[in-house]
């Protein structure tokens, strides 16, 4: 296999690394951290309201 023919062929496999890092991120891991996220936020609220009453106006 010539130089030129080496650099193509790792250009290629890491060009294809790249491309499954991408899908993997985008498609796998961040759907998950902005699930969590939301998951985790509403979790909070749900707690605050446990603890300080429900929003509105004061009851008489």
């Amino acid at each position: 296999m010539s130089e030129a023919d080496q650099t193509t062929a790792d250009l290629s496999r890491l060009r294809r690394q790249e491309l499954m890092t991408f899908l993997v991120l985008a498609f796998g891991i961040w759907p998950l951290v902005a699930v969590g996220f939301v998951g985790a936020y509403g979790f909070l609220i749900w707690m605050f309201q446990i603890v300080a009453g429900p929003p509105g106006p004061p009851g008489h």
